[in-house]
């Protein structure tokens, strides 16, 4: 018996057991659900996506490689034009997009440095209502609060590919007569409030029309001079009230 314990086959027989009861134990360990919390000094990933307990994706904060698309209604649909910012998605309950936030900076040779900020928030299955952004460019300052309306109309995967397809046009008389097509079909959005700070170094409050007409600007000038102009949905100024009269 003890010749038998200290052979090759049993040697070889109680290796392949413990590598058996090892292997279960790990893949138990896997296969459990993790309901436990943890603690971190510091974790570094490119991408963290924040889950319901149903798998429906809720937060996403991403670099710029791995920025997601847009969602709607529990699927991703791939967007090339979100691949030049890093920041955050909010999803809503439904697994549709819902607003965000992204950034960026750089400095390049003979261009200067820019920079731009924008948080956003979104009308259900539609586009954002409520914008905060700040940019830099050309040495020309702007930032300010934008208020929207939006189409009455669902975004949708078909009117992705319509608009993906459009910008991905060449400039010209044809690319301006398609995004005319589509903007009849897909009626884009109005601003219809702004107060901030102009490139041209005034501040103002803008309000416009449902159509997007600009109506009434208060503002103080570069040069420190406060106005208020009235206009008609043409543009014209109809009464300017300045600070110097």
């Amino acid at each position: 018996m003890v010749r038998f314990f200290s052979s090759q086959s049993f040697l070889a027989i109680y290796s392949g057991c413990l590598t058996v009861v090892f292997a279960v134990t790990v893949l138990a360990g896997f296969a459990r659900p993790w309901s436990g919390n943890a603690s971190f000094d510091q974790i570094t990933v490119r991408r963290m996506n924040v889950v319901e307990p149903d798998g429906t994706v809720r937060l996403v904060i991403s670099d710029k490689a791995e920025f997601p698309g847009l969602y709607l209604h529990g699927k991703e649909i791939k967007r090339a034009d979100r691949q030049d910012s890093a920041g955050m998605l909010f999803v809503n309950d439904e697994g549709t997009e819902d607003g965000g936030l992204i950034y960026g900076a750089s400095k390049d040779a003979g261009n200067g440095p820019s920079s731009f900020s924008h948080l956003s928030f979104d009308q259900y299955d539609q586009d954002q209502t409520l914008v905060l952004g700040a940019s830099l460019e050309d040495g020309k300052k702007a930032s300010g609060v934008t208020v929207n309306d939006v189409g009455a109309y669902v975004i949708t995967p078909e009117f992705i590919a319509d608009a993906e397809r459009v910008k991905a046009m060449p400039n010209g008389a044809e690319r301006s007569a398609a995004w005319a097509k589509l903007n009849v079909k897909y009626p884009s959005a109005a601003e219809r409030g702004f107060f901030g700070r102009q490139k041209d170094d005034s501040v103002r409050v803008s309000l416009r029309d449902t159509a997007g007409h600009v109506r009434a600007v208060l503002m103080v000038k570069a040069d420190g001079e406060p106005a208020l102009d009235f206009l008609d949905g043409a543009g014209k100024v109809t009464r300017e009230i300045s600070g110097n009269k």
